[in-house]
This record gives C-alpha cells, structure tokens and sequence, in this order.
C-alpha cells in the first residue's frame, strides 16, 4: 500500500511512501478492538457512586406504628426502602471497573484500528512540520488545506510538540497524540488519520519488536 507525502497546503509533495504491510495490511481483529475500547472506556470511569443501604440511613430505630390494627403493612422501621428518605436496595458501591489483557491483545488490537483505516482509505501521510509559535489559526489553516474543518481528524507525530498540540486544543473534532501514546479508542473515533511521514517508522520499530 503507497500513500502520497502531502505537506501542510494540502499539496502533493511527490514522495511516496511503502505503508508498513504488518500494521496497515493485516485482516482485522474486531473483537480485539472491542475489548482495547471496552478496556480504555472501563478506565474513564472513576468508580466513586455510592448510596446509602438502611444500615447506613441517620434515623430512628423507634417502630413507627403498631404491628396489628392498621389495616396496611407491618411497618418496623423508616430506614425502610419502602419509605421516602429510607435506605436504597442493592445500592452502587464504590468499585474498579477496570479488567486486563494481554500486550498481544492491546497490541493487535491498535494494529487492527489502523487496518479498518487503511481499507477505509481513511489516512493521510503529511510532511513533517512544526509551528513557530502556538496559535490555534494556523492549525485551523492546515485543515482547512486538506478540506477537513469538519472532520473529526487524528494527528500523529513521532515526538510531543507543543506548538502543535496547543494550536489544536481549542478545535472542535481535532486531536493530537503521538506514536507512542496513541491508542485503540482515538483511533476508531477519528474519522481521518494524519500521520507524520517520520511517525511511520517508529510504528513498524515498535510492532516488530
């Protein structure tokens, strides 16, 4: 698979450049996305819900009324979930919602995202660049270059730039990551890749080890 090097115009640079076949020509591993997806989101949960059970409810202990002779239901305490303001049946406890799996799954799963890409023909290899300075309108005119304002986009670079990074925070639908932080989730909720012609590299590096 041959992709043209575009640079940050939206121009064609006239480079080419080989796509790595062992990340971007493999068959696909849908469940192994899933669960790298299910995995990152479990982790976004904080996992702090509580409600208090009728042990834990501040009330009095006193029966509210006598056992017989009302005409309704024994009645032995307010704490009582039947009761506004009682305790909550069965009620959230703080927990870890976070589970494992193995390297090689998270791995093939990371490369199976980037092949769903490739057949989607849903990448772009852009030149490397870098801003002088922060500024979100200049990286607001290299989406522009390439006709994606209104795509939700993905850019990957080799190394951590500020400049890049800041220029992007503010701009809606657009993320900036890097080769070795990158993962599943971004990567099946971008609708387009940019990457870095010198991050590639760095990816087969680090899928060959």
């Amino acid at each position: 698979m041959e992709l043209s090097v575009l640079n940050i115009k939206g121009e064609d640079t006239g480079k080419k450049v080989v796509m790595p076949e062992s990340i971007f020509g493999i068959e696909p591993n849908t469940h192994a996305i899933y669960l790298d997806v299910k995995l990152y989101l479990a982790n976004q949960r904080q996992g702090t819900h509580k409600s208090k059970e009728r042990a834990e409810i501040n009330h009095s202990t006193r029966k509210i009324k006598r056992q017989k002779g009302t005409g309704g239901a024994r009645a032995g305490s307010i704490k009582s979930p039947v009761f506004v303001g009682g305790g909550r049946i069965f009620g959230p406890r703080p927990r870890n919602y976070s589970f494992k799996i193995n390297k090689k799954v998270k791995s093939l799963a990371r490369n199976s995202a980037f092949a769903v890409k490739a057949k989607a023909d849903a990448i772009s290899v852009l030149e490397a660049f870098s801003f002088d300075a922060p500024k979100t309108k200049t990286y607001l005119n290299v989406l522009n270059a390439l006709s994606l304002s209104n795509t939700k986009t993905l850019l990957i670079l080799p190394a951590v730039d500020s400049n890049i990074y800041l220029s992007s925070r503010n701009v809606p639908k657009a993320k900036v990551t890097t080769v070795d932080s990158v993962n599943t989730y971004d990567l099946m909720n971008a609708d387009r890749l940019l990457i870095s012609e010198s991050a590639l590299s760095i990816l087969e590096t680090q899928t060959n080890k």
